[in-house]
């Protein structure tokens, strides 16, 4: 037991690891102009939409274009109102890592660590950035490899196995599960890849994996949350309206869960590119049905703040 728990913790740390490498290499060549973007791209919602799709996806980060937002916002660079679609943007932009882990090989695992390595000695800003995005992927895939590992101790372990299995069997602790999990880890992208690698070998359910990533959602709201402390009530709002997009989301795709799990089946036969493919067509069509309704909703999250 203990040493599953104590495996659990390394991979976690190394997949941190490789996600901090992989947003500085990123941040490194680009973080100035992500800035630049958002404060000049976003009065149109259709257009901080996007930006917030292609910002989340090149930074590999949710929580970083969330928090960067929060900052602009309380800084009076940014509008509340705008700042709406840029969340929205987000969500759908953060999909691109599941979809990336999705394609995790070993070839490529080794590919990116040894290229990365390699880069990482070349003192030239443009190539070491490089090095660190690579190294940064080779890391992500080796505790995804890692995650898998776990399994077959898990399966050995009774308690821990019918655990797990009673609370896949419940959507409310599935959902508890991946809100939980990802608050404390502070990045639901290492969840995903951790609730992908069980999915692999077939520990965990599809229906019962794509409610834990609906947890991850929420959990993912905490660090928005954090950053809005002792900031303005406009920085506050952007934090608020990041919960209830997620919040909400959450309780339209719950009764359908069923039939969405049996329609992403139909996409592919890989288990955790399954569950790459629900997180993207979940968090799109929340945001589609969000985007046409940004004033309204923006009201409504000014009216629900006053009485929090």
């Amino acid at each position: 037991m203990e040493s599953i728990i104590t495996a659990f913790i390394v991979y976690i740390a190394i997949f941190l690891f490789g996600l901090i490498l992989l947003k500085t290499g990123i941040q490194q060549l680009s973080i100035n102009k992500m800035k630049n973007w958002l404060m000049q791209h976003t009065k149109n919602p259709l257009e901080g939409f996007l930006i917030g799709i292609v910002i989340t996806a090149i930074l590999q980060s949710s929580s970083t274009t969330i928090v960067l937002t929060v900052s602009l916002t309380a800084a009076g660079l940014l509008s509340f109102q705008n700042t709406i679609a840029i969340i929205l943007g987000a969500n759908v932009g953060t999909t691109v890592t599941a979809e990336i882990m999705s394609f995790s090989s070993e070839w490529l695992m080794w590919g990116c660590l040894f290229s990365g390595f390699i880069l990482l000695f070349i003192h030239k800003q443009a190539i070491f950035s490089l090095g660190c995005i690579l190294f940064g992927l080779g890391t992500i895939f080796t505790a995804l490899y890692g995650f898998e590992s776990l399994v077959d101790p898990i399966q050995k372990t009774p308690y821990l196995e019918e655990a797990i299995t009673n609370i896949s069997e419940s959507s409310g602790y599935s959902l508890l599960f991946g809100t939980i999990v990802t608050g404390i880890i502070q990045s639901s992208s290492a969840f995903t890849g951790l609730i992908m690698s069980f999915m692999n070998e077939y520990l965990i359910t599809l229906p019962a994996a794509i409610i834990m990533i609906l947890g991850a959602n929420i959990g993912t709201c905490f660090t928005a949350i954090l950053a809005s402390f002792g900031s303005t009530k406009e920085a506050k709002w952007t934090a608020y309206a990041h919960v209830w997009i997620n919040v909400i989301g959450v309780v339209l795709f719950l009764p359908i869960i069923s039939w969405f799990s049996d329609f992403v089946i139909q996409l592919t036969p890989i288990p955790g590119r399954q569950l790459a493919h629900a997180s993207v067509i979940f968090n799109l069509l929340v945001s589609l049905l969000f985007l046409p309704f940004i004033k309204p909703f923006a009201v409504f999250v000014r009216w629900t703040s006053r009485r929090v």
